[in-house]
């Protein structure tokens, strides 16, 4: 991170042996992480600036370079710094900092020692303190930071990253109230993870647990509220905390944003999102300090519907396949119906060869009774033509045929074919279909190539077009316009459109409603989730937009749509206004009312995660069929759903 220009740290290659290179998304969340610590640090140390003695305690620092950076800067007056951590990881510290001359000279004159009421490992500068000892012993913890000059009546910054949550409760709570008692004025900054519950959580658990490094804390304390009361009811006066999200849009100035936007490549914004909600950046305080460090979430962020969600749950159950079939399990891919029981799916991140990787072939679904029979093709004949792309858009035309446009095979090389899927269908069986694809050439102006665009048809004075709008490209990050392809003759038309513009958007969802489009949702260009819906309505000259209005529904983007019965199906996606993971909601777009419903996915043994997904309406049997979804979890692993579900409808009057 430190050589892709994330933050500055010349010390750090002290501790580290060689660059490593990870992917953006795992650059990204150590880096809010390390912005989230560093602003409670520059707090601390601006309020605290007057007093002649200050502290600042490190628990389970490990390898960091903090007090090296600090020191270099000129940033330590009247700063004494304790490290504290195993005594063996504070042993292989000590040996790199005893061979490297820059580090010593920045701490000066040192003493290594065994305090004789310990035996615990200690290397001893004027402001350096490194103190190797298990932090379960709260007692000699005490006693050895007393007999290395720690005054408790000094206002002192204690740091905790990730440290607590691997200790059993009963042991980090002791640390927590230990520290409320033993110092007059403090600040205690935590940051560590949050909501176990949802899949994403769910995975994040069983991440640790196969690394035998169970996340005790968070079962207890699974949520921001219930760390707070914790520390409250251990002896702290005040206690504030946020999760990643909600630092990152209130904290982080956009200049900063914007750079850290050139630095590489990147597109796994749902990732980005859902690991920020998974954790927080806490700030407990008490005394001269209980004012010191306060974290409030952005203004109008968080949007509670707890107190309208409807108790009613949709019942979730796994598709009947014929056989498990490991090409359905995929994400960034598109789905349609292109004949009644008959789904064709491309594209995508998903299972190849036994690995993980992007997606060139078609996959045929079709049901016959309640079962469904799966096929794939891949390399057969036209079939060729398929890229590996993602993140591009396919749409089922009234004449059978698919049209499949944009996409990417990486952030900076989007696909800018435009091809034409046909399905011949024979007598219904599977071996009888038959797939062909055909690149179209196209007349006029084309449209920029991008991804995470929606393409709809419509039918405007006789004519059929495809209605492509938004997305991202490699030098936008999020695109405004829209464009009409004449599907007659394939020639780009200019058609007016009045009306105020929608906000850019990606990863919306848009369907035909009414003769025009109704777009909904998507990430803005502030990578907000927007709660937004736009009707693009056709006139005797044109189109027009018109913004539909309806009750406060949570914000997302990366969720799928449907039309039933003049009422708008929004079927997950990600969100960071809400403590809840959006699940299904519909909006009547006649009075604008809004019901929300919770998954009752009691049938599913695996995470559901219904974000990345494609899904399917088959409005006969008042049913969605859902498939894949996904996403690699930050350093978690990936996750893709195992298998197709489907949820059952609730009747909404």
């Amino acid at each position: 991170m430190v050589s892709l220009g994330y933050f500055n740290d010349v010390f750090l290659k002290g501790f580290v042996n060689k660059t490593t290179r990870r992917a953006p998304l795992i650059n990204r969340g150590y880096y809010v992480r390390a912005k989230a610590v560093d602003y409670s640090l520059r707090c601390f140390l601006q309020q605290t600036a007057r007093y002649s003695r200050r502290q600042i305690l490190s628990l389970g620092a490990g390898f960091d370079s903090l007090y090296f950076r600090l020191k270099a800067n000129g940033e330590l007056k009247n700063v004494i710094m304790y490290e504290v951590d195993f005594p063996d990881v504070v042993q292989r510290k000590v040996t790199l900092i005893k061979n490297n001359p820059e580090l010593m000279e920045l701490i000066g004159c040192i003493d290594e020692m065994r305090p004789a009421q310990t035996g615990s490992l200690c290397l001893s500068g004027m402001d350096y303190k490194l103190l190797g000892i298990d932090l379960t012993e709260i007692v000699e913890l005490d006693n050895l930071l007393m007999e290395t000059g720690l005054n408790p009546a000094c206002p002192t910054l204690l740091l905790s990253e990730v440290v607590l949550t691997y200790m059993k409760v009963k042991s980090s709570s002791a640390v927590i109230h230990w520290a409320a008692n033993r110092f007059s004025s403090a600040v205690f900054v935590v940051y560590e993870q949050i909501r176990p519950d949802d899949p994403f959580g769910q995975v994040m658990q069983r991440h640790f647990t196969r690394l035998n490094s169970t996340l005790h804390a968070l079962v207890q304390f699974p949520r921001k509220e219930a760390q707070r009361k914790r520390f409250l009811n251990k002896g702290w006066e005040e206690c504030h905390c946020i999760d990643m999200n909600e630092f990152y849009v209130g904290f982080i100035p956009e200049q900063e944003k914007q750079r850290i936007e050139m630095l590489e490549p990147f597109d796994e914004y749902e990732e980005w999102h859902l690991k920020c909600s998974h954790y927080l950046i806490l700030s407990a305080s008490k005394g001269d300090l209980k004012r010191c460090l306060l974290l409030p979430p952005p203004p109008d962020f968080h949007i509670n519907k707890s107190d309208i969600l409807n108790p009613l749950r949709i019942s979730v159950s796994l598709c009947e396949t014929e056989t498990e079939n490991p090409h359905l399990r995929r994400f960034a891919h598109c789905s349609a119906l292109i004949a009644p029981n008959i789904v064709v799916i491309s594209g995508g991140f998903g299972v190849r060869v036994g690995q993980h990787g992007r997606l060139r072939d078609v996959s045929l679904m079709v049901k016959s009774g309640s079962v469904w029979k799966c096929s794939s093709v891949r390399d057969e004949g036209s079939i060729r033509l398929l890229t590996e792309r993602m993140f591009h858009s396919m749409t089922a035309l009234c004449d059978g045929c698919c049209m499949i446009f944009g996409g990417r095979m990486s952030p900076m090389k989007p696909d800018k074919s435009l091809l034409c899927l046909k399905c011949e269908i024979g007598d219904g069986a599977i071996s009888s279909i038959s797939l062909s694809v055909k690149e179209i050439e196209c007349s006029g102006s084309a449209p920029s190539p991008r991804w995470r665009h929606t393409t709809t048809e419509v039918i405007y004075k006789g004519q059929r077009y495809l209605i492509i709008y938004g997305g991202r490209s490699p030098r936008e990050l999020v695109l405004d316009d829209w464009h009409f392809l004449n599907l007659e003759d394939y020639s780009w038309t200019d058609i007016p459109v009045d009306g105020p513009t929608p906000e850019s958007r990606h990863s919306h969802s848009a369907c035909t409603w009414k003769g025009g489009v109704l777009i909904a949702g998507g990430l803005g260009t502030a990578q907000i989730p927007l709660g937004s819906i736009f009707h693009l309505r056709p006139t005797l000259s044109g189109f027009i937009w018109e913004r539909i209005e309806a009750a406060s529904f949570i914000p997302r983007y990366s969720h799928t749509a449907h039309i039933l019965d003049d009422k708008l199906l929004l079927l997950g996606g990600v969100s960071i206004h809400s403590d809840s993971i959006p699940q299904v909601t519909f909006i009547d777009l006649k009075t604008g009312e809004c019901f929300d419903y919770c998954i009752d996915t009691n049938l599913v043994k695996w995470p559901l995660m219904l974000h990345n997904h494609s899904s399917v309406l088959l409005a006969e049997e008042h049913q969605v069929l859902v498939i894949g979804g996904g996403g690699n979890c930050f350093s978690f692993g990936t996750h893709l759903n195992h298998q197709p579900v489907l949820l059952q409808l609730p009747a909404i009057r």
